[in-house]
């Protein structure tokens, strides 16, 4: 540890509290940065997500500019490691996508993703009919998919290859991190209670995993239906999006509804090898909150509420809280480093 360096804390080792660790170290090699947590890898809401780079339609920052920058800062970060020579182990891949929908022309359309990709079109009427008829809509094209089975234990290696530090355990009150120059609060719905912000509720999501290797191709489709590809032939099948809904524990009348529904739209699904059912709790809060507070004289930085979209968006809000940071710190860090 170097003692002349600033101190900082990370609370939660999701998604976004390593993209936050990660940026931090690039941007400030000699400071002290330590992850505290009580849930890793697998056993982290982050794992159940799909990792699809598809910004919903709910996804909002403080401002449309925020929430923009927040986007495109978001793609060009995946694409850099896509572009990579460690995108394999870091569980970054493209992936065609289609979205379709039978009455809705709205639903096949994404503002916050359009002027990114380049090949973002209107589906043909033979690529319609890809799952089976009465599709009316549809929408093509190319995105990244984050697989964090993988993605996180490469950046959490990377982070402590580094230097940096991981403290299992709970934080239930910021006075208690007084020692720490700065404090990243990336908790997601222990935010929750830890801030008491009640403007956060769980986002309750159940996915069934399967192995389909010829699948090369996510879909998007009415009802909240999809089927996304990703490594070693695994494919994500969803979804369910339920308000304010804490249960962890795996609904067999979801999983029944979304194996119907995937089946309905890809019928050669009903060969598949059923791997697993995951439950995960998503911390959904509007806007995502991303923004300095100082508690019992520590200073924090929020970055947390990111609904459904907080694999896909981590890097954009990270870069924008480690700025925020750094602007808290600068003075000093010119002092310290």
């Amino acid at each position: 540890m170097d003692k002349g360096a600033p101190n900082i804390a990370i609370l939660g080792a999701g998604v976004v509290g390593l993209t936050v660790a990660d940026i931090l170290q690039k941007d400030l090699g000699k400071a002290n940065i330590t992850i505290i947590a009580d849930k890793f890898k697998e056993d982290t809401t982050s794992a159940v997500a799909a990792g699809i780079f598809c910004p919903g339609s709910s996804f909002r920052g403080a401002t449309r500019e925020i929430t923009h920058k927040w986007i495109d800062d978001s793609w060009y970060y995946w694409q850099d490691i896509l572009k990579s020579s460690e995108a394999s182990n870091a569980g970054i891949m493209e992936l065609s996508t289609y979205i379709f929908a039978r009455d809705n022309y709205e639903l096949t359309k994404n503002p916050l993703l359009e002027h990114l990709v380049s090949n973002y079109r209107a589906a043909r009427e033979d690529e319609l009919k890809l799952c089976g008829p009465g599709w009316k809509y549809g929408s093509y094209f190319t995105t990244v998919k984050i697989g964090c089975d993988r993605y996180l234990p490469w950046v959490e290696r990377r982070f402590v290859d580094k230097g940096g530090r991981i403290v299992s355990g709970k934080v239930d009150s910021f006075t208690s991190l007084r020692q720490y120059d700065l404090v990243f609060n990336c908790t997601g719905l222990g935010a929750k209670y830890l801030c008491n912000d009640f403007d956060i509720f769980p986002l309750r999501g159940q996915v069934i995993r399967v192995k389909a290797p010829w699948l090369k191709t996510a879909f998007f489709c009415d009802y909240d239906t999809y089927i996304i590809p990703g490594m070693d032939g695994v494919t994500t099948l969803g979804g369910v999006r339920q308000h304010d809904n804490s249960n962890l524990q795996v609904c067999k009348y979801d999983a029944h509804a979304i194996w119907q529904q995937c089946c309905e739209i890809l019928p050669d699904l009903r060969k598949a090898e059923i791997i697993g059912h995951n439950v995960g709790l998503r911390p959904y809060r509007v806007p995502v909150r991303v923004e300095p507070e100082v508690i019992g004289g520590v200073k924090v930085v929020h970055c947390y509420g990111h609904g459904a979209n907080g694999v896909m968006s981590s890097p954009g809000t990270a870069l924008n809280a480690v700025k925020i940071g750094y602007d808290y710190l600068k003075s000093n860090i010119r002092n310290k480093l």
